[in-house]
């Protein structure tokens, strides 16, 4: 089939077509005004009758589609088939090659030959050596490595008529797929040393932990490729006792497990979801944990609740110095002038009595502690409300206001003379005055 006499028989139904739409009767083609045809068509008149006389059919000539035995590509071929199946499929690089060689035709002949001729281009993937057992899944014994990620989500605000973010921790055992998912308002290192130590406090904790490159957990890489890791990271992993391995730069795959999860997240528990506050979210996300750890995956031919409780468990370890590790969940703030501490994007009361610039916070469910730098005492708690206003305490300020008194004695003096003598002529108009 030609493109070319396609279109012409395409252009030639559409003229006839269009003439027997505007005709009154029945149209016959054979009776057809031959000069209105030509106009429509754009075909001369000597074409015009030659298809009237075929029934208005384009036939093509005879010899249309047959190629010459011998062309000047010809005893050049083998060369072009050499270099595509070393895999050089750029035709400009070929036809200069040729043309060292003695070839005298043009690029196009060239590019025509090449793109017939695909199929002896060699596969990507054969081109290349071996690469040992590539593809084969990564797997870890019961307890031995979790994946940790964050991921983000856009939150409309109705209320204020605005759009801010939040973050998603998430982590999961790599073995049985057990999984731990919390909210947070930033992914500040303090928000991913909270997260990480309530999904250990669940799920124990294991030998390492697989997680990217982040700036929170490493900083850069030396000459060897070695991480250096963040100096607050690495006083963590001392405290809690377990290693980190991190992935490939631009390998976001390594971690799937993880990945695939932050997108169930998205597409399962929060799709169309409604929510008051973050603390609601992450009491609907500590239910919605428990609900799919309990039912059986594939993934893994196992009930990860299941299987993390009778072999995961077993593997895994408490936390090495938890009376350290009480602090992380507990960060330091510092009182400002007016006497609040920020923490999480809201600003919080403390007590007047209070004497020191720094104290620690920390929230538990709609509950927010204020402690001293040692946590051996709590200052004051509020009850989160996830308002924009600030939440004053009973005592923030002392009652007695300070009074300023002078440094230096003064030396201006003024003079003060007593009320001056009223005139009798308006005292009826002293409406003040006692009448007598």
């Amino acid at each position: 089939m030609n493109d070319g006499y396609d279109g012409l028989q395409h252009i030639i139904d559409e003229a006839l077509g269009a003439m027997a739409a505007e005709a009154a009767g029945d149209f016959d083609p054979q009776g057809c005004n031959l000069a209105e045809f030509c106009r429509r068509t754009g075909l001369s008149r000597q074409r015009a009758r030659t298809i009237k006389a075929n029934g208005f059919k384009a036939k093509p000539h005879g010899r249309l589609g047959l190629k010459l035995a011998n062309t000047v590509l010809s005893g050049h071929t083998g060369f072009v088939d050499d270099q595509l199946r070393k895999g050089v499929t750029n035709s400009q690089v070929v036809f200069e090659r040729l043309v060292d060689q003695g070839y005298r035709g043009g690029l196009t002949t060239v590019k025509v030959y090449m793109a017939e001729h695909r199929d002896l281009v060699p596969p990507k993937r054969r081109a290349v050596a071996p690469q040992g057992s590539r593809g084969q899944r990564w797997r870890s014994g019961p307890g031995e490595s979790y994946q940790m990620d964050w991921g983000f989500v856009n939150v409309d605000d109705r209320e204020a008529g605005e759009t801010y973010r939040i973050a998603c921790f998430a982590m999961c055992c790599h073995h049985c797929g057990d999984f731990y998912v919390e909210f947070f308002p930033n992914a500040r290192q303090e928000s991913l040393f909270i997260g990480m130590l309530h999904a250990f406090g669940r799920m124990g904790v294991p030998d390492e932990v697989l997680t990217d490159n982040m700036r929170s957990v490493v900083t850069r890489r030396d000459a060897s490729g070695h991480p250096v890791w963040n100096a607050e990271y690495a006083a963590f992993m001392a405290c809690v006792g377990f290693r980190t391995r991190l992935c490939k730069p631009r390998h976001p795959f390594t971690k799937g497990q993880v990945e695939r999860l932050i997108k169930y997240v998205k597409g399962n528990l929060l799709a169309g979801y409604e929510f008051t506050d973050l603390t609601r979210l992450n009491e609907d996300a500590l239910l919605w944990c428990a609900r799919q750890a309990s039912r059986y995956r594939r993934a893994v031919d196992c009930v990860p609740a299941e299987e993390h409780a009778s072999a995961c468990m077993a593997h895994a370890r408490g936390v090495v110095d938890p009376v350290t590790a009480e602090l992380y969940l507990c960060p330091r703030r510092k009182v400002a002038f007016d006497g609040f501490v920020s923490f999480e994007g809201r600003r919080f009361g403390v007590p007047y009595w209070y004497g020191g610039q720094e104290c620690r916070v920390s929230r538990e469910g709609r509950f927010l502690h204020v402690y001293d730098l040692s946590l051996s005492r709590e200052l004051v708690c509020h009850e989160v409300t996830w308002s924009r206003r600030d939440a004053w305490c009973e005592g923030q300020w002392s009652d007695s206001q300070p009074e300023e008194l002078p440094s230096q004695p003064p030396a201006t003096t003024l003079a003060q003379a007593g009320p001056p003598a009223r005139d009798p002529a308006f005292a009826r108009f002293d409406f003040g005055r006692a009448v007598m």
